[in-house]
């Protein structure tokens, strides 16, 4: 079950970096322009350019607090919290109709459920 979870980790940070990334470095206009991005045309650069920030945040507390041994609870609390960021890119993408991405935000809600509860209860970090 640890390596399930450090796999579902690993995926999971590297959706979340290569989103935040994207969302932090990209310019507004270029995403609007692309499918799936039509919603950062309705927010303010100051927003999407901190979702960016907030989800690279979230690429490094699904995995170094594990790999460097410090506060490693934070792994399970950051995945609560992309389980809520999760939520709200399913709201955003329903309400656009995107029905397709809202299933994929679902994937990504579900394996951070996952993270949660496997390191909350199944195999929290001892140490």
């Amino acid at each position: 079950m640890d390596l399930a979870l450090w796999i579902a980790a690993g995926l999971l940070a590297a959706v979340a970096l290569l989103g935040g990334i994207t969302k932090t470095f990209v310019p507004r206009e270029r995403l609007a322009a692309h499918r799936g991005g039509e919603w950062t045309g309705h927010v303010g650069a100051g927003f999407v350019r901190t979702l960016g920030v907030l989800e690279i945040l979230a690429a490094a507390g699904l995995i170094l607090p594990a790999v460097t041994g410090i506060a490693p609870v934070m792994v399970p609390v950051t995945a609560v919290c992309w389980i809520l960021l999760m939520a709200g890119a399913m709201v955003t993408h329903g309400r656009l109709g995107q029905y397709g991405l809202v299933l994929l935000n679902l994937v990504y809600l579900a394996l951070a459920a996952f993270i949660a509860w496997g390191r909350f209860v199944l195999e929290p970090f001892t140490g």
